[in-house]
């Protein structure tokens, strides 16, 4: 799948922080996850926590995304000391830019949400490296092996 982002996409992160794609400079990885304080997503944000020197030593920056609020980033950040902020998407500007919105089956129903997705971009948002139905255990070890080559 080929991606066109739009060169304008800005929105609100932590720490009073925008995210915003134009700016970007360096490579950064960019992670989806569905929902702050679940099991999977505190797993995941904390593997990258614990890489995150790795990452920065790689000359890479690293943010999270999901549709929460900015309150809940907040928390979610102070609970797990998160070094890198969070990136609040509650309308989905992202989310549908990068194809990340799935029907997926919770207890047994079907339901609308974000299929565990990170990104490589380059220079203005260029997209390196894609993984998309992620599974936590390792993958943060792969997209650091993988940023480790650029």
């Amino acid at each position: 799948m080929s991606l066109t982002l739009p060169a304008q996409l800005s929105l609100p992160a932590t720490s009073g922080h925008t995210f915003s794609l134009s700016d970007s400079a360096k490579p950064l990885v960019l992670y989806f996850y569905p929902k702050d304080n679940t099991p999977g997503c505190t797993n995941e944000s904390m593997d990258f926590r614990d890489a995150y020197a790795d990452f920065v030593a790689a000359g890479c920056q690293v943010w999270g995304l999901s549709r929460d609020s900015i309150k809940s980033h907040e928390n979610f950040k102070a609970k797990l000391s998160l070094p890198f902020d969070l990136i609040s998407d509650p309308d989905e500007i992202a989310c549908a830019a990068f194809g990340v919105m799935k029907l997926k089956n919770m207890y047994g129903k079907q339901v609308r949400g974000i299929e565990r997705s990170t990104f490589v971009l380059g220079e203005g948002g260029s997209v390196l490296r894609e993984w998309r139905g992620v599974k936590v255990p390792s993958h943060v070890a792969e997209v650091l092996a993988f940023v480790n080559t650029l």
